[in-house]
C-alpha cells in the first residue's frame, strides 16, 4: 500500500517511505490508459512472457512511436497491466487510428492477440485521467524505477466532496511535515462505474516500503489530533471500498522508449522466445 493509501484508506497513519525526488520539470501525462489481463493458472511467468513478445517485435519492427509499460502483480489475483499514456483523447484517436491503417502491424496485433488470448482468463481496460490538484510531486520519469504501488479507491454516491477533502488535507500535511512522499491521482473516466479514483506510486526498490516512524511523527504533527480527527470522518463518510496492490515492472513485456534502453541495463533485455508452432496435424484436430 503506498502512503497516501494507508493514511486515506484507514483514515489512520501507518507510515512507508517514499523515494526523495529530483526537480520535475514536465507535466505529467493526462490521459492514461490501462489494460489489465488475467492469466490462467499455470500460465504467467514465461509462459505469458512469450506471448507478449510477439506484441513487442511487432511493435518494434513496425518502429511504433507509441510505447506502453508491462507489469505483473506481486499481489492479489494473478494478473498483467499494460499502461500507455497519452498526452491528450485526441493522441489516444490518432494512435488508434493509425494502428488500423497499418495493416502489417494490424495483421501482426491480431496474431498475437489470438495467441496470448488463449492464456487469459479475463482482460479489461480503462482510461484514466491526471488530477493534478489531488497529487503530489508526481514522477514525470519513471524509467528508473522497478514497482508501482497502486491505491484503488471507491467513493460513495453523492460524496465526492468529502472524498477530496480528506485528499486535500492529506496532501497539505504530507508536503508540509514528509517531502519524500510522492504520488499520482487519476479518476476513471471509461471502462466502469464512476467515483473510481487511483494514487499510483513508482518505487525504485521495495525497501522503500518499509516503515519508517519518523515519517509517522511528521505526519501526526503536521496533522494535529483534531486533523486526525476530522481526516477520519471524511474517510467513513466518503469511501465506499478502497483495495491496494503492488506490480513489478516487466522488461521483456514492455515496449519502451530507445532513450530507457541506452540509460538502463534494466529495459536491455531480448525479448522472450515466441510460443513454438503447432505441429500442421495438431492444428488440424477439433
Amino acid at each position: 500500500m503506498n502512503t497516501f493509501g494507508r493514511c486515506l484508506a484507514g483514515g489512520i497513519l501507518v507510515a512507508a517511505c517514499g523515494a526523495v525526488l529530483p526537480a520535475q520539470t514536465n507535466p505529467p501525462v493526462p490521459v492514461l490508459q490501462i489494460m489489465r489481463e488475467y492469466t490462467k493458472p499455470g500460465k504467467n511467468g514465461t509462459v505469458h512472457e512469450r506471448t507478449e513478445s510477439l506484441f513487442v517485435q511487432a511493435m518494434t519492427k513496425a518502429k511504433w512511436p507509441t510505447h506502453y509499460i508491462g507489469m505483473t502483480s506481486l499481489s492479489g489475483k494473478t494478473r498483467a497491466l499494460f499502461l500507455v499514456r497519452y498526452e491528450s483523447f485526441e493522441a489516444l484517436e490518432k494512435d488508434t487510428a493509425a494502428m488500423a491503417k497499418n495493416e502489417a502491424l494490424s495483421a501482426a496485433l491480431d496474431k498475437a492477440q489470438e495467441t496470448d488470448g488463449a492464456l487469459l482468463d479475463e482482460a479489461d481496460q480503462g482510461v484514466f485521467i491526471y488530477r493534478e490538484e489531488m497529487s503530489l510531486r508526481t514522477m514525470t520519469d519513471i524509467s528508473k524505477q522497478r514497482y508501482l504501488d497502486i491505491a484503488v479507491y471507491n467513493v460513495r454516491p453523492g460524496r465526492r466532496k468529502e472524498f477530496e477533502e480528506a485528499v486535500k488535507m492529506v496532501k497539505a500535511a504530507y508536503e508540509k511535515g514528509v517531502p519524500s512522499v510522492h504520488w499520482g491521482m487519476y479518476e476513471l473516466a471509461y471502462g466502469g462505474d464512476g467515483n473510481v479514483f487511483i494514487a499510483l506510486t513508482a518505487r525504485k526498490t521495495l525497501a522503500e516500503l518499509d516503515a519508517d516512524p519518523s515519517i509517522s511523527k511528521a505526519f501526526a504533527e503536521a496533522m494535529g489530533e483534531d486533523g486526525m480527527n476530522k481526516l477520519n470522518d471524511l474517510v467513513q463518510k466518503s469511501l465506499e471500498s478502497s483495495q491496494h496492490q503492488l506490480f513489478a515492472f516487466n522488461p521483456r513485456m514492455s515496449y519502451v522508449e530507445d532513450s530507457w534502453i541506452k540509460s538502463d541495463d534494466f529495459w536491455k533485455v531480448k525479448p522472450a522466445a515466441a510460443p513454438a508452432a503447432k505441429p500442421a496435424a495438431e492444428a488440424k484436430k477439433p
